[in-house]
């Protein structure tokens, strides 16, 4: 089978069995839009091709039927944009240089153009139309349009966020204004990517034909796209009010007992009665693990369950177009997790123990009481009892090259009565913590016996300021991060600080992170090379507090039953000089380094390992500078900590973010 999507253009199915009709569209030629080869951009072009080559090698593929990309017509992007955004893109990839094109896509938000971006846009937004209209017309029962660049950001008169033309908005007007002929007149959006899909949602906010659903990072406005039209209160104005739902998360960190519980008790019901003729999925893989724009931790099984629990509306009528995704192996096995669901029409049997964060119970009786005079259905508060349930979460890596990382959690939650516990989202205050009941018969055993040993933390990056630190005890965050701290079970204070040099290499990798944003973040060169010099500040901590910040730095916020790295494991490591936890070897900080004693007391760090070290040399993972916030962080904890002057601190980072692997 040809990866250009033009090979099988027929209807005919590719086997004999009892699969559904599921279309796939997939065009090479949507990867000519690309940013600059200077810019190492996360919507790249490999995005889709991981897609069709995981679904090519497991064999999806061949149980689908391949339809043939197409290019949208004028009349059609003319349902929901103006005539100057159409001409932007129609001419952006001719007769403009590549710096007039930059300078173009810098006056937007968020956007790059490229030769090949006009026709690939085109593209896009043509083949999520020929899904739709071929689900419409019953020749297919499903459809996955693997498309870029994405679409639910783009706006009536402005592209934004990656996107140029709004995909599913396009489909979705042609077919209800169009194609009247087909019999869909009422379409349920649902739009699981990360980000809020503002464009989409402001296109229908009055049509009462489009019940627009949006689960989404929302982080009291701050979170892209920013601003208030992701807010729970922005339910739809004249006919289409209350048309409009918005399940905003306060916090990343949000899993599939998070987005289950929103499907259960605001989306499944509000969909009976709304009863949809065609479901139209935004479907954005950036909630799922490991992504490092997201922030949250949806494994593809709860992809799958998600897409299983709309399959008995609309006589499972539905269309899937790729949004967001931007780790390459999580888009790849969620899109596989959901393609299977649509030929087979159900979801893998997996029994889940999970159960949601408490403040996740606080989002959605918010979001219920907010429409329950638009939907009856969602009247009355939630039962006590199942907001009480102790929380059993399995850890997800933030950078985990396996679908997940299973372990059984259980941290008993001291839930009050929903009234006393609810209030105004813009005032809500995500503290895991507190939710967490303190009595010591609730702590695990380990805990206590790890608070016990006293371990030096050595520092190297941002945690060199102390009120940063502190966030990882405490929770909270300090100026400059994008999203606070969960903090350790145990808040008590260092019980000292010192400083010190060690001859290691200090350098700046990765491309973003969800707390700092664009830029590199702080690793320190696991191997000792005596012309190196680093500055580390040590906190003397519990080995307790020890295993929250190795949590934490791994992007891993919650309780376990057993410890990551336990006192076996502080016996081996002064031996072996390192050791590489098991259970988050995905995350980015998984190598504990033994640097000495200070003391009788282990002065331990945490890094990457020599083999990630190879992969940044190689090019396989950027190496990059740090942002600007992330720098001054690292400056001022220099500086405060007496090491360096500021001159001298801000030629430091300088020369270790410059200064070759």
């Amino acid at each position: 089978m040809e990866s250009n999507g033009e090979t099988e253009s027929s209807l005919s199915r590719s086997n004999g069995g009892e699969d559904r009709r599921v279309g796939l569209i997939f065009d090479e030629r949507m990867c000519n839009h690309s940013a600059p080869a200077e810019e190492d951009h996360p919507e790249c072009p490999d995005r889709i091709r991981v897609i069709w080559n995981l679904l090519n090698s497991s064999g999806l593929a061949k149980r689908c039927i391949i339809l043939k990309a197409r290019d949208v017509e004028d009349n059609h992007l003319a349902l929901v944009h103006t005539k100057k955004h159409i001409s932007l893109i129609k001419s952006i990839s001719s007769g403009n240089s590549d710096s007039k094109r930059s300078r173009i896509a810098a006056k937007f938000n968020s956007i790059y153009f490229s030769e090949g971006s006009t026709e690939a846009a085109s593209l896009a937004a043509g083949s999520v139309i020929e899904a739709a209209e071929k689900v419409a017309k019953g020749e297919l029962d499903s459809a996955f349009a693997i498309v870029r660049p994405p679409g639910h950001h783009a706006e009536e008169g402005e592209p934004m966020g990656f996107c140029l033309y709004n995909n599913v908005a396009i489909a979705t007007s042609y077919l209800l204004n169009e194609r009247r002929d087909l019999g869909i007149n009422k379409i349920l959006i649902v739009d699981w990517d990360v980000h809020h899909g503002n464009g989409t949602q402001k296109m229908f906010y009055k049509d009462p034909r489009v019940l627009f659903f949006s689960v989404h990072r929302y982080d009291s406005g701050t979170f892209y796209p920013s601003g208030h039209d992701g807010s729970y209160i922005m339910t739809g104005e004249e006919p289409g009010a209350g048309h409009n739902i918005n399940v905003p998360w306060e916090h990343g960190r949000c899993g599939d007992a998070d987005y289950l519980a929103v499907w259960d008790n605001i989306l499944i019901p509000v969909a009976r009665e709304f009863n949809p003729n065609m479901i139209i999925i935004s479907a954005g893989f950036d909630a799922a693990i490991g992504d490092p724009l997201g922030g949250c931790c949806i494994s593809p099984h709860g992809y799958s369950i998600m897409l299983d629990k709309l399959m008995e509306f609309a006589g499972g009528k539905i269309v899937m177009a790729l949004e967001g995704g931007y780790n390459l192996n999580s888009i790849a096995t969620s899109a596989r997790a959901c393609v299977d669901v649509l030929l087979l029409g159900k979801a893998p049997n997996v029994v889940s123990e999970a159960y949601p964060f408490a403040s996740t119970w606080l989002v959605i009786q918010e979001v219920r009481r907010e429409l329950s005079t638009y939907w009856p259905v969602l009247g009355g508060e939630l039962p006590e009892k199942m907001i009480r349930k102790t929380i059993q979460i399995g850890i997800l890596s933030s950078d985990s090259e396996d679908e997940t990382e299973d372990i059984a959690l259980a941290v008993p939650e001291e839930v009050r009565t929903i009234e006393d516990v609810i209030q105004p989202l813009s005032n809500l205050k995500i503290d895991l913590d507190s939710q967490v009941g303190q009595e010591a018969t609730m702590k695990p055993s380990w805990r206590s016996e790890h608070s016990k040993v006293d371990v030096w933390y050595a520092t190297y990056g941002s945690n060199m300021k102390v009120p940063r630190f502190r966030c990882y005890i405490e929770g909270g965050q300090i100026e400059g991060m994008m999203r606070p701290c969960v903090g350790s079970m145990d808040k008590s204070e260092p019980k000292g600080i010192i400083w010190k040099t060690f001859p290691h290499r200090l350098f700046f990798a990765r491309e973003r992170t969800a707390t700092w944003g664009p830029g590199g973040v702080a690793f320190l060169r696991p191997n000792s090379n005596v012309q190196e010099k680093t500055y580390l500040c040590l906190y003397k901590i519990t080995l307790e507090q020890f295993n929250d910040v190795l949590l934490q730095e791994n992007c891993l916020n919650l309780e376990t039953s057993h410890p990551l790295f336990d006192s076996a494991a502080l016996q081996t490591i002064q031996t072996e000089k390192s050791f590489s936890v098991e259970l988050v070897q995905g995350g980015w900080y998984h190598n504990v380094v033994y640097l000495g004693n200070e003391g009788d007391i282990p002065v331990l760090t945490m890094t990457c390992s020599l083999s990630n070290v190879d992969d940044f040399i190689s090019g396989k993972f950027p190496i990059n500078p740090p942002c600007k916030e992330y720098a001054n962080t690292l400056i001022t904890g220099l500086v405060e900590g007496k090491q360096l002057s500021e001159v001298e601190a801000s030629a430091y980072i300088q020369e270790a973010s410059s200064k070759p692997l």
